[in-house]
C-alpha cells in the first residue's frame, strides 16, 4: 500500500528540481573558489561570480520555504526540507565568505593547504550534486555519504596541520590572523557538506 506522501506527492515534483538547482550551484561555487585559489590574484575577479552563485542560493533557498508555506503534504517531511536547504545555504556562505577575505584582506598569494582544501571542497560538493538526483526515488546515496565523509576527515587534517603550521613557523601574527579566518571558513564549508550528506542520508532511510 503507498504511503501517504507519495499518494498526495505533488506531480511537478519541484522540491526536487530545487535540490537538484541548489546541488549544482554549490558546485558551481566551488568550482570558482578552488579556481580563484589556484592563481590568487591573477583570477581575484572570480569573487564576483562566486556572489553571484551564493545570491541565487538564496533564492532557490527562498522558492523552498515559499513552497514549503504553500504546500499542504510535502514528498518529504519538513523538518527534512528546512534541514537540507538550510545546510545547503551554509556551503554557499562559507565559499562565498572565503573568496570574500581573500580580498578584504589582501591576501597577495595563496597558501597550499588553502588550494589543498578547495579541492577536497569541490570533491564533496560534486559528491552532493551527483547524489541530489537519487532523492526523487529515494535511492541509495551511501556510495556519495561514504565519500563525502572521507573528505570531511581530510579536510579536517589538512585544517589542523595548516594552523600547527602557522603557528609553529613564527609567522607574522596578522598573516596567521588572516590565514586562520580562511582555513576556518573552507573547513565550514566541508563540514556543511557532511551536514547535507547526514540529511539526504536520513530522507532517504525515512522513505525507502
Amino acid at each position: 500500500m503507498p504511503r501517504l506522501s507519495q499518494v498526495f506527492m505533488p506531480r511537478d515534483r519541484e522540491f526536487f528540481d530545487l535540490f537538484e538547482e541548489a546541488g549544482g550551484n554549490i558546485a558551481r561555487a566551488a568550482e570558482l573558489l578552488e579556481q580563484m585559489l589556484r592563481d590568487y590574484p591573477e583570477h581575484a575577479e572570480l569573487a564576483r561570480e562566486i556572489l553571484i552563485c551564493e545570491q541565487h542560493g538564496d533564492r532557490i533557498t527562498h522558492d523552498i520555504i515559499q513552497r514549503l508555506n504553500n504546500t499542504f503534504v510535502t514528498p518529504i517531511d519538513r523538518e527534512d526540507i528546512h534541514q537540507l536547504a538550510s545546510a545547503l545555504d551554509d556551503i554557499l556562505d562559507y565559499t562565498e565568505e572565503t573568496a570574500d577575505f581573500l580580498g578584504l584582506y589582501k591576501i597577495e598569494a595563496p597558501m597550499e593547504p588553502a588550494q589543498r582544501l578547495s579541492q577536497v571542497l569541490v570533491q564533496a560538493c560534486r559528491q552532493i550534486a551527483e547524489a541530489m538526483p537519487r532523492l526523487r526515488g529515494f535511492k541509495d546515496i551511501s556510495h556519495y555519504t561514504v565519500e563525502i565523509n572521507r573528505l570531511e576527515n581530510d579536510g579536517d587534517r589538512i585544517t589542523r596541520e595548516a594552523l600547527a603550521s602557522l603557528f609553529e613557523n613564527g609567522t607574522d601574527p596578522m598573516v596567521v590572523v588572516r590565514w586562520k579566518d580562511i582555513y576556518e571558513r573552507l573547513e565550514a564549508a566541508i563540514d556543511a557538506t557532511e551536514q547535507v550528506a547526514y540529511t539526504l542520508e536520513g530522507i532517504v532511510l525515512k522513505n525507502s
